[in-house]
């Protein structure tokens, strides 16, 4: 049925139990696991009374949240080890999370992507918008919301 399932993590509670279900789905259906963490950039604004900081430094903090982003990583493929799993660990790093969700799935030919959603309604949802919502609605491949 699948033969490679995409499952992204923001290392929350909540997309820890999606990256739990795309375990035993991929577990199920003999499929690879792509595991998927997109890191953003650092923040480059110089507001009044912001400091800024070096090129070097920036860097420094980039490169820690990549290496804490894989660490997570490696230990969903740990976990996919455990249940005889193919997980591939995969950070991207993007300010636009959807599009960075949907391309990934394009570039691992990925037959579902699976993913968390908080269920935030009315303003809080206007506010903080929707990475799910927006992959939703604009990917071509087939999407498993958990909540």
């Amino acid at each position: 049925m699948y033969q490679r399932i995409l499952v992204t993590t923001d290392g929350s509670e909540l997309s820890d139990q999606a990256v739990a279900h795309a375990l035993q789905l991929a577990n199920i259906t003999c499929a690879e696991l792509i595991a998927l963490r997109v890191v953003p950039p650092y923040p480059k604004t110089y507001f009044e009374g912001g400091v800024a900081l070096s090129e070097e430094e920036i860097a420094r903090i980039e490169q820690q949240w990549h290496e804490e982003a894989m660490g997570s990583l490696h230990t969903i493929q740990d976990q996919g080890q455990k249940l005889d799993v193919k997980v591939r660990p995969v950070a991207i790093k993007s300010d636009l999370i959807a599009e960075a969700i949907i391309a990934a799935a394009q570039q691992y030919k990925a037959d579902l992507i699976v993913m968390a959603s908080h269920g935030r309604r009315g303003l809080k949802r206007l506010l903080l918008g929707s990475e799910t919502q927006q992959v939703l609605t604009h990917s071509h491949t087939p999407v498993l919301v958990l909540r």
